[in-house]
């Protein structure tokens, strides 16, 4: 392979993902964005300039218009060929193969941006269709399919709507099922809802879809499409239903910004939506309410020392939940801290609230996990002595919305000081209570 030329290489390490060469970045959309993202920034009252946020603009909008490239994308280019020929039972009797056999995908991952919130869901997505005409459709063609609407913003059912009706319309099957189990990041807007240890990460739904044998619900092709779906863990009969995102049922605030409000507008016009569709006329001030919410923030860092009682023995405070929002791409990461330490004689061991208040306090900001973590473990041990060891595990949902598009993946970070940072035996005893930790989509 030749080597890279220096643009494309700069780009696939910052991204993740090849959005065709360095073209992107001079285009009219991403400018736009960029602009825009500078407003959102210097409304915040952060320093554009600052090391890690110079190039935050251009993130940002590389994310968003890779998120949402399904606008410029059209289905007949996918299908389009990738029909082949296949023949059904010889004898007649029964239904297979390329005649009436029903065929699923199941397991697709999607992600796509809510409508409502500009704020990334993901989808776990399931497909069945009744071939007919003794065609069939390359496999793979129906992920492809998917994502091209997925790829813009969305609510659950539309994204199960146009999904079935598209490949209605271009395979002409028998019928098409449809059915997505979404979740959406419930991000805590007020402080009573951060500190409740039962608040919800995440709010989920279940949707489906279904054209031509599969309009009726009740039919038999339907019972034996959701029974091989339900080995996946999809089962709508216990299914809750839900208000689909937390921005809706929120607390409204006050006026809002309008030069704010007017970026966020653009943005929707530079990724090629109509900020005066319907369902789109609020979505500017729920992420503007969002995004406010790491400068308007009421949490103080009150570290009163109303302490257990005194030992010399390894302490520790397990899974103190965080929000936060990470300064690179403006999107949340949410995960638990784990900090261990050793207390002396001379230093009470303080309680859980105390913690939970420092954990809070650093992740209600733009921020990145190695700082988050590091900030963590100095502010506990100002008052608890240099022997501390802090763990922060996250799922981030600009893993799921750029480059690697991984579901399932989180990340660790480690910071370590006084006796963890050369007593390997202390580390290890403190990493093997640490409990197993499950991805936050879950």
């Amino acid at each position: 392979m030749g080597a890279l030329d220096e643009c494309h290489y700069s780009e696939e390490l910052e991204n993740g993902v090849d959005l065709g060469g360095c073209g992107i970045e001079g285009e009219p959309e991403t400018l736009a964005i960029e602009d825009a993202v500078r407003v959102l920034l210097q409304g915040l009252g952060e320093d554009i300039n600052r090391e890690g946020l110079r190039k935050t603009p251009l993130r940002v909008a590389k994310a968003l218009r890779e998120g949402t490239r399904g606008y410029k994308q059209k289905v007949k280019d996918i299908v389009g060929g990738a029909l082949f020929p296949e023949a059904g039972l010889e004898s007649k009797v029964g239904s297979a193969g390329g005649a009436g056999g029903l065929v699923i995908v199941r397991d697709l991952d999607l992600f796509s941006y809510c409508e409502s919130c500009l704020l990334p869901f993901q989808v776990k997505c399931h497909i069945g269709y009744v071939p007919s005409g003794q065609r069939v459709i390359g496999l793979s063609k129906l992920s492809r399919v998917s994502e091209v609407f997925a790829k813009r913003l969305q609510n659950p059912q539309r994204l199960a709507n146009e999904i079935c009706v598209a490949l209605q319309n271009n395979i002409k099957p028998t019928g098409v099922a449809v059915t997505l189990h979404c979740s959406h990041i419930h991000f805590p807007f007020f402080e009573p809802t951060l500190f409740n240890p039962n608040h919800q990460g995440w709010v989920k739904t279940l949707v489906k879809s279904g054209s031509g044998v599969f309009e009726d619900e009740k039919s038999d092709i339907w019972t034996e499409f959701l029974s091989l779906i339900r080995f996946r863990g999809i089962n709508f009969e216990n299914s809750v239903d839900k208000s689909w995102c937390p921005s809706q049922t929120s607390i409204k605030t006050g006026a809002s910004d309008s030069e704010m409000i007017g970026a966020i507008s653009t943005i929707l016009c530079s990724l090629g939506e109509d900020p005066l569709r319907e369902e789109l006329i609020e979505t500017p001030a729920r992420f503007l309410k969002w995004l406010m919410s790491f400068k308007n923030s009421n949490l103080d860092l009150k570290l009163k020392r109303d302490c257990l009682t005194i030992n010399g023995d390894l302490s520790s405070e397990m899974n103190l939940p965080f929000w936060s929002q990470c300064e690179h791409h403006l999107l949340p990461f949410q995960g638990v801290v784990h900090i261990g330490y050793y207390s002396s004689n001379k230093v009470n061991p303080v309680g859980k609230s105390i913690l939970q208040s420092i954990v809070h306090f650093y992740g209600f900001k733009l921020q990145v996990q190695e700082r988050l973590t590091r900030q963590i473990a100095e502010t506990v041990s100002s008052f608890l002595g240099e022997d501390v060891m802090v763990v922060v595990e996250a799922n981030h949902t600009c893993m799921l919305s750029r480059g690697i598009e991984k579901f399932g993946s989180s990340t660790a970070t480690i910071a370590v000081l006084g006796r963890f940072c050369t007593d390997s035996s202390s580390r290890a005893n403190f990493l093997q209570i640490i409990p197993n930790f499950s991805s936050i989509e879950g």
